[in-house]
């Protein structure tokens, strides 16, 4: 009888409270507003690029500017903040994040736009540091995964809605109103985490002096390196989706959102796939769906001579490109120290954007010097490349570590 009692309330101690699925949904609709900003230039692109007059390419430097300011700013900002208690940090960049939204919808010409997003950079660059580390403190260990899992849908679901939502937005009321949309309910997501989110204390400052620390773990270091390639190929190809299908795959402008949808739905299932599966056959998943990213960049330009064909290689293309995000972070919260995984993800997260960056900028480069419809091939030999490093290294040291 008092084994059975004993049992009772260790279950009662690993179950998951209600506060702590309220404050997950908000950091998820953070993560929401926060992916739906990054990338609604891409949905938008043509339009921004008409309005200021310039070139889709030029007006793709939005997206690579920003890449790389996350990627600059993402240690330094962390080690600035380390100190601060993650709600009140939370809370401010959220409230940041959406001034800025509001002074990019008023910007009055390119450079300005650019301001405004290099500022929006700056709170992206220190949210993905925390959010992740955040959501996983804020439950039991054996929730870990469904944490991830949870934040990983809310960008997802920003792929679903948010995007295709912000290219609707903008192609009926103006591009403008896409980011005033972003901040106001960005404003509204801010007050709900003020008043969920309980407080959650740092870990204490992080030295600069332990930074060797991470970038000597050859596990890390093999990681971050794969994120660049894998990222670097993605952004390639899906930088320049929306010009892609419409000009190379012939679709309208309903028939773009709807696959822009589809995208990010799917990336839904890469995210349950990944709670699913992963623990149990970590190596043969992430090898699974390292093929999957190449295989969906290389078959692009083939498979928009048949429309069902696009559609359903971007569908395979949102679950695989979802299931290596959240399968790396496990990774890099699962090896690196205790008081240093903000730190570690603040380098995932530059280290992503670089990738962003790079990949947008060869994207560009492709449209310019070849054609759009060559961005899947290009990316597609970058993706190749970045699962031979996979095979040949990153496999290799978690086989070594029993995973």
């Amino acid at each position: 009888m008092q084994n059975q009692q004993k049992v009772q309330v260790a279950s009662c101690k690993v179950r998951l409270s209600w506060r702590d699925r309220l404050a997950l949904v908000g950091l998820a609709c953070a993560a929401f507003i926060f992916n739906t900003s990054e990338f609604i230039p891409i949905g938008l692109l043509s339009d921004i690029a008409r309005d200021f007059g310039v070139t889709e390419a030029r007006a793709g430097l939005l997206i690579s500017v920003y890449a790389w300011a996350v990627m600059l700013l993402s240690l330094p900002l962390m080690l600035l903040v380390s100190r601060m208690e993650l709600k009140r940090l939370m809370v401010g960049l959220t409230l940041l994040f959406a001034l800025f939204q509001l002074l990019s919808a008023a910007a009055p010409g390119y450079y300005a736009l650019m301001l405004a997003r290099i500022g929006v950079a700056c709170t992206h660059a220190v949210f993905w540091s925390i959010v992740s580390p955040l959501a996983v403190r804020l439950v039991p260990d054996r929730f870990r995964p469904l944490a991830l899992s949870v934040i990983v849908t809310g960008s997802s679901v920003a792929m679903v809605f948010g995007l295709p939502l912000g290219r609707v937005i903008g192609l009926y009321v103006g591009w403008r109103a896409t980011f005033r949309c972003i901040g106001v309910f960005a404003l509204l997501v801010c007050l709900y985490l003020t008043c969920i989110l309980p407080k959650v204390p740092s870990r204490g400052g992080f030295s600069p002096r332990k930074l060797p620390v991470l970038l000597t773990n050859p596990l890390l270091v093999g990681i971050y390196l794969l994120t660049l390639g894998v990222a670097g190929a993605y952004f390639t190809g899906y930088s320049y989706i929306e010009p892609f299908l419409k000009q190379v795959a012939d679709m309208t402008d309903d028939g773009v959102t709807a696959t822009l949808m589809l995208f990010g739905g799917m990336g839904i299932a890469g995210s349950l796939a990944f709670s699913h599966w992963y623990g149990r056959y970590a190596r043969r998943f992430l090898t699974l769906v390292l093929l999957g990213m190449a295989a969906c960049l290389a078959l692009l330009r083939p498979a928009a001579e048949w429309m069902p064909a696009v559609v359903l290689l971007c569908a395979l293309w949102g679950m695989v490109a979802t299931a290596f995000n959240v399968s790396l972070q496990n990774e890099i919260i699962t090896h690196s120290p205790q008081d240093a995984t903000s730190v570690s993800m603040s380098i995932f997260s530059g280290i992503f954007n670089l990738g962003i960056g790079c990949g947008t900028w060869v994207g560009g480069a492709a449209c310019t010097h070849l054609s759009i419809a060559s961005v899947g091939y290009v990316g597609g030999a970058i993706a190749l490349a970045a699962f031979a490093f996979w095979r040949w290294r990153v496999s290799r040291l978690l086989a070594a570590k029993g995973m």
